[in-house]
């Protein structure tokens, strides 16, 4: 594989529907608004009744019932509804692969999601921008699984420490899960920020051009594939990424989320 154009070449891109490429184009719009991001999710009344489940479920737990997308909004936030609307519209846009269970998949994927929103939050970033990242990171490894479900497999063998998936996907096919990803994005007029961040965060102190957002993903993706993480996982991360972020190892330690609280829109 020489590069993603000839590796893109061997797969099909996943359909998105005309209410998540809307839903896109909004993060590249700063004018965008609350009635703007509601009247494009009321289109698809599935999203809809899934983003009421979610916004009624434990974990928002909200003072009151939400019955309508403008009450979400309202409730939670538009970037937090944004975001949780994209993630659940790009839940369904990938099939399922043999090798590969989807539940502890999106498990994972919900997990680096909610690792990073945690870690944003403490460096005054954008949470949910960096929560829809974390979500998106591992959906290279889906394309991967398309184009060779031989490779998948490998990729997928046990025993896997954290990281260890990016080296067998770097050495297979030449590029990580989260580079994949990254071309897939862009592919999807995704904001560079998030396209560079992807880029980044398989490695994120290599690449000439730092980005934090990458950085924080990177950490995320190492802690969503730690079994059972708690607040000592945090002593295995790489003490050379949280330097450089600035990142207080003993807030980390104390304010460790739990994994209780991450959702799922799968």
């Amino acid at each position: 594989m020489h590069g993603l154009d000839d590796f893109f070449a061997t797969v099909k891109l996943p359909s998105i529907s005309q209410v998540t490429q809307a839903l896109i184009e909004t993060l590249n719009d700063e004018n965008a608004g609350v009635q703007d991001i509601s009247d494009i999710i009321a289109q698809d009344p599935a999203l809809t009744a899934k983003l009421l489940r979610l916004a009624n479920s434990a974990q928002f737990g909200l003072p009151r019932g939400v019955g309508s997308i403008e009450q979400a909004i309202q409730m939670v936030g538009m970037t937090r509804v944004r975001s949780l609307s994209l993630g659940a519209s790009l839940c369904d846009s990938f099939p399922a692969l043999p090798g590969l269970n989807p539940q502890e998949f999106w498990q994972s994927s919900m997990a680096c999601a909610a690792y990073a929103q945690w870690l944003a939050t403490a460096l005054d970033m954008d949470a949910q921008l960096a929560w829809l990242t974390g979500m998106m990171q591992r959906l290279g490894e889906l394309l991967i699984g398309q184009a060779d479900p031989q490779l998948l497999a490998e990729i997928e063998a046990l025993p896997q420490a954290p990281g260890s998936r990016w080296e067998r996907e770097k050495r297979l096919v030449g590029f990580s899960e989260g580079q994949i990803t990254a071309e897939l994005t862009r592919r999807w007029n995704f904001p560079m920020q998030i396209v560079q961040a992807l880029e980044r965060s398989y490695d994120p102190l290599v690449e000439q051009a730092f980005s934090r957002l990458g950085a924080v993903v990177h950490l995320a993706g190492l802690l969503a594939d730690t079994p059972g993480a708690n607040a000592e996982a945090v002593d295995a991360l790489p003490h050379d990424v949280i330097q450089t972020l600035a990142l207080d190892v003993r807030w980390m330690k104390a304010t460790f989320p739990d994994s209780d609280s991450f959702l799922s829109v799968a």
